[in-house]
């Protein structure tokens, strides 16, 4: 059985900044770190910040240069550095990883960035 969870989220002022920490474990033969995703209520999900096959990063436009992803693969983690961040980043922030050969998500963890 395999487990993904998720830290770091929360209560955030705008120009603030999070870090954001996904972990992977249990049955795992392979793996791989695929990204972030958030979902803003009443939203559908959305891409945030992903690795390509060949190894590099894709961002969302919106976050771009104020969000940084990055992995851990000695670890099974993946990370989001979030700075500047603005209202508009509020949402439920979800990790994704590659494991068996499967996609897996996590359950997701809240960020709200509010005065």
């Amino acid at each position: 059985q395999v487990q993904l969870v998720e830290s770091g989220g929360g209560l955030v002022q705008p120009g603030g900044s999070l870090r954001l920490s996904c972990a992977a474990s249990g049955s795992i033969f392979s793996i791989t770190a695929k990204g972030w995703y958030r979902q803003a209520p009443g939203k559908p999900r959305q891409l945030v910040a992903v690795f390509t096959l060949g190894g590099s990063t894709n961002y969302a436009d919106s976050v771009k240069g104020r969000f940084t992803i990055s992995r851990d693969n000695a670890k099974n983690t993946v990370h989001l550095q979030m700075n500047s961040l603005k209202p508009e980043d509020t949402a439920v922030y979800y990790c994704k990883f590659g494991i068996n050969g499967m996609d897996y998500w996590g359950k997701g963890t809240l960020v709200t960035v509010s005065s």
